[in-house]
């Protein structure tokens, strides 16, 4: 199906800056199922309509939404909680102004919004497969792992659909072995496939984290980047990630390094914008400081 179902205009605020704000919905650039092509996000997604493209095209101050597949409606009527449009940003302005460098960001990063996609699932299957490994590791599984479960997304642009979770929970721990993962994360993804359609029926961030959080192999940090994504939320932040405490530390102290509790301490004042904060530091490109080796990129593919 190469003609849109459905469409619609939008209008994001001044200064909006649309492939930053959905850049958390792609993998990388060569993601099989979301891509920035010639300034249009093109993402391919599984609905409760139905599978779905959706492609989201400045158009003369505006935003295009059009909807390819059966759930093409679905991604449609979405689309501006996809974009980032319904991201409120109510009391960020005076908390940022407490700090000269969150300031200087949020003047800086003024486009930048946060997607909420309203979907559970898509975003697990990605975040388990981040865990404690490099990018490149988690991206290699990824991308394998939807080849092997994907199906053509509709629309004009080649895409795959992501798994669908009755598949993912039927596998065995060994179907993911050849894609890198071994057999925890494989564990994981299968325990929240199982479970997919509750997860999918959480009202909001709040009830989802404590779904996810109860799902043996998912934790605070698998939690929020789940949430951050899924429903927008500005204050989710990644407990227990490997760089986030010393990028943060760095930025807002000068400390090159930090632990959770002094990333948490010196993010309080931003409380409820947490998250926020950190976003804006990635999209920065604000780094800590690198001292020794980088970690290994490893594969369980061939043993």
């Amino acid at each position: 199906m190469t003609e849109p179902v459905a469409s619609r205009r939008l209008r994001p605020p001044e200064h909006y800056r649309l492939v930053a704000s959905v850049r958390p919905l792609t993998f990388s650039p060569y993601d099989p199922c979301a891509r920035v092509v010639a300034g249009t996000l093109w993402w391919a997604t599984r609905t409760p309509d139905g599978p779905a493209t959706l492609a989201l095209s400045p158009a003369g101050g505006e935003l295009l939404a059009e909807g390819y597949g059966p759930g093409g409606g679905w991604v449609v009527d979405r689309a501006d909680a996809v974009a980032g449009l319904r991201d409120d940003l109510a009391g960020f302005a005076e908390l940022a102004a407490g700090h000269p460098v969150v300031a200087e960001l949020a003047n800086r990063q003024r486009g930048l919004r946060m997607p909420a996609t309203g979907l559970v699932f898509n975003r697990v299957l990605r975040a388990v497969l981040e865990q404690k490994v490099t990018g490149k590791e988690a991206y290699r599984g990824y991308a394998a792992m939807v080849r092997h479960f994907g199906q053509p997304a509709p629309g004009p642009v080649r895409l795959l659909l992501p798994p669908e979770p009755a598949a993912v929970a039927a596998a065995g721990y060994w179907v993911f072995h050849p894609f890198g993962v071994e057999q925890r994360r494989a564990d994981t993804l299968r325990r929240a496939a199982a479970v997919a359609d509750r997860l999918e029926r959480c009202t909001d961030s709040a009830e989802a984290t404590r779904r996810l959080t109860a799902i043996a192999g998912i934790g605070p940090w698998t939690a929020a980047e789940v949430v951050r994504v899924a429903y927008g939320d500005p204050d989710a932040v990644s407990v227990g990630d490997y760089h986030v405490p010393n990028t943060v530390a760095w930025a807002l102290a000068g400390e090159p390094r930090a632990d959770d509790a002094r990333m948490l301490e010196l993010l309080e004042p931003f409380r409820g914008h947490r998250g926020r904060v950190c976003r804006l530091l990635e999209a920065a490109g604000i780094q800590a400081p690198k001292f020794g080796p980088r970690a290994p990129i490893r594969s369980f593919a061939h043993f």
